[in-house]
């Protein structure tokens, strides 16, 4: 009896001290790996699960035992909201911390390249200036912004397949400033622009219906608005004039667009010579009836909305004061227009 009982008792010690071995182990493989200045990058891929992550943890040298971290894991009820992506920690981290990290999606930040496109601006234009900041190749932008294909999105739907157009995503990029990761390739660049203009367009309310109703497509629409874009500087302007375009194509008036014309011109030129009207171009409005080929432009936010809401006026005429404010002078007749010609150039700025 005396020998079974010495034999409970030390069964019981083993067990004890296995218990306290056990206990240790894990207290050791809890402790922080030895501390170092310089931070250990790693990337969790989307789909990654916890067990994998400490795996990870361990071939990066940031845990001791992979094992133990996934013990803590489930005894803790932590681990089921990590999150993807590129991360830095420093060796000598604890399990909380590197758990918060996780948990945090405690990413390091992109690197990113910035950058504007202005309002009125062709794709010429945004070429040489993204080429200019060295974000773009200028030849590889201008080719994709003629082949609409490689873009995937209900908006290039309304482009017309219309050989004439110089540039096909003409007037389809949208003027912002924009963000984006500093690896961007030429198409991701033109595809955030892309989505910004059905973004906004998507903002305009029953624009679809209102559409119907003037019996006009999204690319007409985006032309009138280019037209617009480039005429008008004075916001509340921008209503009058667009209510002029659609004046003169109701009444079957050439539009006479000066910014027509400058489009169709590698350079833009001060003053416009009676040679240049005549160029024999689909953009050209002095010798060609209704709207040019397409947009001419990257069109604003606001000139669209004035196309949609057109001042309803009896104006068919418009000229630039001369007195630097940029603003028109309005005629409903020819010979109220010459006056105001008159009048305009007699102005001292």
């Amino acid at each position: 009896m005396k020998r079974k009982a010495r034999t409970g008792v030390l069964l019981l010690l083993i067990l004890l001290l296995l218990v306290a071995g056990a206990v240790f182990y894990f207290r050791q493989m809890m402790q922080p790996v030895q501390s170092q200045a310089e931070t250990v990058a790693f990337t969790v891929e989307q789909g990654m699960g916890s067990s994998q992550i400490a795996d990870l943890l361990e071939k990066k040298g940031l845990i001791r035992n992979s094992t133990v971290f996934k013990a803590y894991l489930k005894f803790t009820e932590q681990g089921r909201g990590f999150q993807a992506g590129n991360y830095e920690a420093q060796p000598g981290a604890t399990f909380k911390e590197l758990i918060a990290k996780l948990s945090s999606g405690d990413v390091v930040p992109e690197e990113m390249i910035r950058f504007t496109v202005p309002e009125g601006y062709t794709v010429l234009q945004i070429a040489d200036r993204l080429q200019q900041e060295g974000i773009v190749d200028k030849d590889e932008f201008l080719k994709l912004a003629n082949d609409p294909v490689q873009f995937n999105m209900p908006l290039l739907e309304y482009t017309p397949e219309d050989k004439s157009l110089r540039y096909k995503l003409e007037g389809y990029l949208f003027p912002e400033t924009y963000e984006l990761p500093k690896d961007s390739t030429v198409k991701d660049i033109m595809t955030a622009m892309l989505e910004q203009t059905q973004k906004e367009l998507d903002s305009i309310p029953d624009l679809q219906q209102k559409l119907e109703e003037r019996q006009e497509t999204v690319h007409e629409l985006l032309t009138v608005a280019s037209l617009v874009e480039r005429e008008v500087v004075v916001d509340q302007e921008r209503p009058i004039v667009a209510g002029i375009i659609y004046n003169r194509l109701e009444k079957g008036q050439k539009l006479e667009i000066d910014a027509t014309v400058q489009y169709m011109l590698d350079k833009q030129k001060e003053r416009l010579l009676f040679k240049d009207l005549r160029v024999d171009s689909p953009y050209n409005t002095y010798t060609n009836e209704g709207l040019p080929a397409g947009p001419i432009a990257s069109p604003s936010l606001g000139s669209i909305q004035a196309v949609l809401e057109p001042a309803e006026t009896d104006y068919f005429f418009y000229v630039t004061k001369k007195d630097g404010s940029r603003e028109h002078l309005f005629a409903k007749t020819y010979q109220e227009h010459l006056n105001n010609i008159e009048k305009s150039q007699s102005v001292t700025q």
